[in-house]
């Protein structure tokens, strides 16, 4: 893609809409519910209209040509492939001509394709219109904003109303935090937003005049997780600092690898701190309480044994991508009143709805991810080299999550999480603006010495 063609108004609302995606499908209950999920729609389909105009204005069609983007495409098109009839099934209950397609859910799984296309589309626009270097800085500063006023709001609402969404909205079978009626997707969305600053912060980024303001958003938004009482969001924050200091160590000596542990040490006491000084020592017990849990919802290992027997008996195509309720429901050794509609297990559930050729989509797009992840941190560049190492850190902290609950099945997370995917790749790349900004910080200094040397001729 060509670094000379001409920033439109077009592209600058591009840009302003997928930045408003990020607030927007927070705010909206995570965009889980029809009503929200229809305005994502419409928001993927006026980007992509826009970037359509974009491209007959300019007379070039721009396009990141950045594998991530191949796993997506290619789980759509699988998806539809298991809707395909081949031939049809018996006659159950007396209704002849079903088509017998890989999916058992076809309905679900043309939803999950339509779904998971919308998506693409957001990478994809992410891909291309994250194209300078001044746009990368509006990004990261948008996410570390936002994640510190979601998590200030977050815990305002832990203390004032634990129970109601915004003070109206009361979910009955799940305990919300923030504005996610799942408390999983709250920590999950947290390791994401204190991922870009932290990254900035250990990278070396961040200006001296502006570090307590980042540790001040890191700090807020740690112990926020810390609240939302989720085992997965605490062990994935852990994995994502132990992640960003071996990032941030290659080449250093050992005064500032110990000056890094240090820090990264204090942080985590702070975290930890202020959450014990804000919720009491109630708000570290309550990580614990899922496991003594007897609702099968939450039961992960009888979730997990059951999924094992979906996987085997649906092995090697899987049961369609989305229908895992209905494929999980005929090995359910339960009283089947609860419906579990998820894995709890990312992982597990791949192979359960996609088989192999889901497992290796997944796997390609992990390595795509870290291949290119890896080549951006080592980028000159101190500025993207924080962005590079903060992304992919938080993109590392949701793989670990999604050991242990399904958070990138919430629209609002995957969103997020496709930014950050964007981020990493584009972080690797050089701008024309790049020298610019650090130019400014050059002529700053420049202003200061001759008034210096002015003083000193003058006291000669």
């Amino acid at each position: 893609m060509p670094k000379d063609i001409e920033k439109t108004l077009i592209s600058k609302i591009i840009f302003f809409l997928l930045c408003a995606g990020i607030v927007v499908t927070a705010l909206i209950y995570g965009t889980v519910h029809q009503p929200t999920i229809a305005l994502f729609y419409i928001m993927t389909a006026v980007v992509t209209v826009l970037w359509a105009i974009d491209a007959f204005k300019t007379g070039f069609f721009r396009f990141n040509r950045s594998l991530v983007q191949l796993p997506l495409i290619g789980t759509v098109l699988y998806a539809l492939i298991q809707i395909i009839p081949f031939g049809t099934r018996p006659p159950t209950g007396g209704v002849e001509g079903i088509g017998r397609t890989i999916s058992l859910e076809p309905f679900w799984t043309q939803m999950f394709a339509l779904h998971f296309f919308a998506f693409f589309l957001i990478l994809a626009a992410s891909l291309t219109y994250f194209d300078s270097a001044r746009r990368l800085r509006k990004m990261t500063t948008l996410i570390t904003i936002f994640g510190f006023a979601f998590a200030f709001f977050a815990i305002l609402q832990a203390v004032l109303s634990p129970t109601k969404i915004y003070g109206i909205y009361e979910t009955e079978f799940a305990q919300p935090f923030g504005a996610f009626v799942n408390r999983h997707n709250f920590a999950a969305y947290m390791e994401m937003t204190i991922a870009v600053p932290l990254g900035l912060i250990f990278a070396g980024a961040v200006h001296r005049d502006k570090r307590l303001i980042y540790l001040t958003a890191v700090g807020l938004m740690g112990i926020a997780l810390i609240l939302s009482g989720s085992r997965g969001g605490l062990v994935s924050l852990l994995a994502e600092v132990v992640f960003i200091l071996i990032l941030t160590n290659r080449a250093h000596g050992t005064t500032r690898t110990v000056w890094k542990l240090a820090l990264a040490g204090l942080l985590l006491a702070v975290v930890i701190g202020g959450a014990i000084l804000i919720g009491g020592e109630s708000s570290l017990t309550r990580i614990a309480e899922t496991a003594g849990s007897n609702n099968i919802t939450t039961n992960r290992t009888h979730i997990w044994n059951v999924t094992l027997k979906v996987i085997g008996n649906n092995f090697p195509f899987g049961a369609g991508i989305g229908a895992f309720a209905a494929a999980y429901t005929p090995y359910d050794t339960m009283n089947g009143i609860e419906r579990v509609e998820q894995a709890h297990n990312d992982y597990l559930q791949i192979l359960a709805d996609a088989g192999l050729i889901g497992l290796g989509l997944a796997g390609f797009f992990v390595y795509s991810l870290f291949r290119t992840g890896l080549q951006s941190v080592r980028t000159d560049n101190i500025f993207r080299r924080g962005v590079a190492v903060g992304a992919l850190a938080g993109c590392f902290a949701i793989l670990v999550h999604s050991l242990f609950d399904f958070v990138l099945h919430t629209t609002a997370i995957t969103f997020l999480f496709l930014t950050l995917t964007a981020l990493v790749v584009t972080a690797g790349a050089s701008y024309p603006d790049d020298e610019q900004i650090f130019e400014r910080r050059r002529h700053k200094k420049a202003n200061v010495t001759p008034i210096r040397e002015k003083r000193r001729e003058n006291k000669e």
